[in-house]
């Protein structure tokens, strides 16, 4: 399922709200104008730099071709070239949703 996909971390919470109103938007979408997503092998580098000793997170998987908002791959502080998109994302264009769970130190070593 990895081939093409993006991924993008959130609050279960947000990912709620966002399934009534039809569409996601990250608190990063107003403050920096795009959504932070990863490719799937990034995820976990992400989680652990960003979201260490958070709970409550999942993992959105976004299929290729169905999201509206611009894509841009952008080099990043860290040299990784990452996906972002500029604007807000449909939620149509949300195929799985995986749950992203620390062990009992905060760290990632896994998703669903």
């Amino acid at each position: 399922m990895n081939e093409g996909w993006i991924v993008h971390i959130c609050k279960r919470e947000a990912w709620q709200s966002a399934q009534e109103l039809g569409e996601y938007r990250a608190a990063s979408l107003e403050s920096e104008g795009f959504i932070h997503c990863s490719k799937p092998e990034q995820v976990l580098d992400v989680a652990n730099r960003y979201y260490a000793g958070e709970s409550d997170l999942v993992l959105l998987w976004i299929q290729p071709g169905v999201f509206t908002p611009e894509i841009r791959w952008e080099v990043a502080e860290n040299g990784e070239v990452y996906p972002h998109l500029y604007g807000p994302l449909n939620t149509s264009a949300v195929s799985k949703v995986s749950d992203l769970i620390p062990d009992e130190q905060g760290v990632f070593h896994q998703f669903a």
